[in-house]
């Protein structure tokens, strides 16, 4: 194990309460006293149900757009049509969607006015009446999202007017200076003023506006405020301004440079289909137009179409992460991170934990300050907005059933993945806060919470294996505790799901390792990724079953005392969840063909074929037994399960050590069996070839006469059973 873990201990001088926020329901002493072994079968629930939309657990592999396996899906499928019409331009990257990058005050030309006029995509009657309002009331402030367009919008609607050309007033102008009063004008004149800067102290005011209007009535001119959702306004009343759709803005730059045929054959190409599918900002659809247009000219490589999109995601997240705090706060930033991480996840959950992760990097900024966190003055809204989110609602799963929540999620399902590998990679003086805040959240008492923990170090992993290995995963691997061991199987199984390399070479290391916690890890997650290399897994865990010490998990430092839990049944529940899997069959076949290898094999085989013998679909109702269903499919198939499956069974019934377990799984399948007619019919069949011999007739004859259902009466499928039983 990596000796590179001094992230996740206190810095020197560190107060001991930095490490460990006091108070802190899952601290050491709370750990030891609730520390229990999750199931494997629980867990991987755990993973199913928790994993974020973007690695999709149990539904194969799934990363949004490829952004963390590079996959492109090209412009193939499409065909241009078409003569393309340029001029002496072939580039033109419009600047007015976002942030303004021409100078702060001046005069914006007639020519520009009417470039951009040629390519705004008109909303329609809401902007018409806009057009109208300030006709008449002179000066309006315009309120949207950063890079919605707004200044564009603004633009517009001083050229609407016939105001040529506008003046540009700088952002830090005071609102009594905006329109001086001894400056001679000749005819109207247009007035732009971008993100005005306010704050508690300088807001903009309502009386401020009506002197505005006064001044600009008396010189026939026209003004346009454009502010942001944080802007501080005193009775102001603002205009919204919503962009138009991602398409509109789209076809109107392309139809200001091609003919239709040729933009009809543009936007028909899938990789344009696939652009426009995702929520893109203005300026982004504007430059995004300019590529296509040089795509179109032959100027511009396929592969810059192709990787438009996420490079503009990614210029994003870059550009939330270099502004300073001033204009993006510390505890925004640390929202986004935590966004990232619990991602169509529960926004109360999502913002308590972004606090805590906050608190952390504050005393990264600065230690000898104490964190604090504002408790309130969020607006929901307004901080899903800037994150380019959104909330809904909807349920969510936990143990006690679907739970109807506010959840709150990224408009872009790539935005986690990159955001996280930018905080990592990016921003490394973040690592010991985020090390930290992961390390409590692999402590917390909810699944989902140590289920974020796990997808989001396997991201960091599949980014940095080393460091993400060294610095989070290990120490999680090797802690006495059984939570964050089980935390760190779950970052282990997504990372290899993501298609991080070399992980299977780790767990063969540690089934092999001195540390009974590292082969504890292994093992479980053998069980999660077996399914990919079912045959070389099973050998793994035989060889692991035949080492002499593996009988206990010792605990040398106590935290875990009374809480041991044997690795072999750690191996059992690793073949179990192996059974259960789409390479079921196969495993079933190599415990056949080991059975009576040695001993340690045999009770491997046959503690994990009980254990799956005693799963239930959680989904179905009445819950149906798996391995009876699967024995059921086996025998409509005629499949080599429906022999393989009785001849475990019957192994088991005559086996000392296992014969009570075996009548008690099938005293729950003929319970089951009552009100489920097919699953009658499977069970009729296997007690029939079950019973080979008098003792074996006479042992499951006493099991149907004694069976009680809940009420401690026989059910009357256990008499119809007792008809299925041979006479010997």
């Amino acid at each position: 194990m990596s000796s590179e873990n001094e992230a996740g201990q206190p810095e020197e001088g560190e107060r001991p309460e930095d490490a460990e926020p006091t108070g802190h329901p899952n601290d050491a002493a709370g750990a030891k006293v609730m520390d229990r072994p999750q199931e494997a079968w629980a867990a991987r629930w755990d993973l199913v149900d928790h994993t974020p939309r973007t690695m999709a657990f149990g539904e194969g592999t799934h990363l949004a757009g490829g952004v963390l396996g590079g996959v492109n899906h090209g412009i193939g499928g499409g065909s241009f049509h078409g003569d393309v019409h340029l001029g002496a331009t072939t580039h033109i990257h419009y600047g007015f969607g976002g942030l303004s990058t021409g100078p702060s005050s001046g005069e914006i030309r007639a020519v520009t006015l009417t470039q951009v006029a040629e390519c705004f995509a008109d909303p329609g009657p809401p902007f018409a009446e806009l057009v109208d309002r300030l006709r008449k009331e002179r000066v309006l402030v315009l309120s949207g999202p950063h890079s919605s367009g707004r200044r564009t919008a603004a633009l517009m609607l001083l050229h609407r007017l016939g105001l040529s050309p506008v003046h540009s007033v700088a952002r830090d102008t005071a609102p009594s200076s905006l329109v001086p009063d001894g400056e001679e004008q000749t005819g109207a004149r247009g007035h732009l003023l971008c993100d005005l800067e306010t704050d508690r102290n300088k807001p903009l005011r309502e009386v401020d506006l009506l002197a505005l209007r006064d001044r600009l009535t008396q010189r026939d001119a026209y003004l346009v405020i454009t502010v942001g959702p944080r802007a501080h306004l005193e009775d102001v009343k603002t205009d919204a301004w919503q962009p138009p759709p991602s398409v509109d803005v789209l076809s109107a730059h392309l139809r200001a440079r091609l003919d239709p045929d040729a933009v009809a054959s543009l936007l028909a190409l899938p990789v344009v289909t696939e652009f426009l599918a995702r929520t893109h900002q203005p300026r982004e659809t504007s430059e995004f137009a300019s590529t296509l247009l040089g795509y179109a000219a032959g100027d511009t490589d396929e592969r810059q179409v192709e990787n438009f999109s996420l490079a503009a995601l990614e210029g994003q997240v870059r550009e939330w992460f270099e502004e300073d705090d001033t204009v993006l706060h510390l505890r925004e930033k640390a929202f986004l991170i935590a966004l990232a991480a619990f991602d169509d996840g529960p926004y109360a959950l999502t913002a308590e934990v972004s606090d805590r992760l906050y608190a952390r990097l504050q005393r990264t900024a600065d230690s000898q300050r104490p964190a604090a966190v504002p408790v309130f003055g969020t607006h929901i809204g307004k901080r899903l907005e800037l994150a380019r989110a959104h909330r809904y609602e909807a349920a969510e799963r936990t143990e006690w059933g679907p739970v109807q929540q506010v959840k709150a999620a990224y408009l872009d399902d790539r935005t986690s993945l990159v955001l996280l590998r930018e905080v990592w990679t990016g921003h490394p003086s973040a690592r010991p806060a985020l090390v930290q805040w992961l390390q409590d959240l692999a402590k917390d008492g909810r699944p989902l919470v140590r289920t974020r923990a796990s997808s989001t170090a396997a991201v960091l992993a599949h980014t940095d294996l080393p460091s993400a290995m060294a610095l989070v995963i290990e120490p999680w691997a090797a802690s006495p505790l059984f939570g964050p061991r089980t935390v760190a199987v779950h970052a282990l199984t997504l990372a290899h799901h993501v298609g991080t390399p070399n992980v299977p070479r780790i767990l063969d290391a540690w089934c092999d390792s001195n540390v009974p916690h590292l082969r504890w890890v292994a093992i479980r997650t053998h069980g999660l990724i077996g399914p990919e290399r079912p045959m070389e897994t099973m050998a793994a865990l035989r060889t692991a079953a035949r080492r002499e010490e593996i009988d206990e998990a010792p605990d040398p430092d106590g935290l875990a005392e009374g809480n041991d839990e044997k690795l072999s049944e750690v191996l059992a529940e690793s073949v179990e969840l192996l059974l259960l899997s789409q390479v079921g069959d196969q495993v079933l076949g190599e415990l056949l063909r080991t059975l009576d290898h040695d001993q340690k094999v045999r009770a491997l085989a046959l503690n994990g074929f009980l254990n799956a013998c005693g799963r239930t679909d959680r989904d179905a109702s009445p819950d149906r037994p798996l391995v009876l269903d699967w024995y059921a499919t086996s025998l409509a198939a005629r499949a080599p399960a429906s022999a393989g499956i009785p001849v475990l069974l019957r192994t088991a019934l005559n086996d000392r050590v296992n014969r009570r377990r075996v009548l008690d799984v099938l005293r729950r399948w003929v319970l089951s069996a009552e009100d489920d007619p097919e699953a009658e019919r499977a069970l009729a069949r296997l007690l029939s070839v079950l019973v080979t011999s008098e003792a074996d007739q006479q042992r499951i004859s006493h099991l149907l006469h004694t069976v009680t259902g809940d009420e401690g009466i026989p059910p009357p499928v256990a008499h119809r059973l007792l008809g299925a039983l041979p006479l010997l």
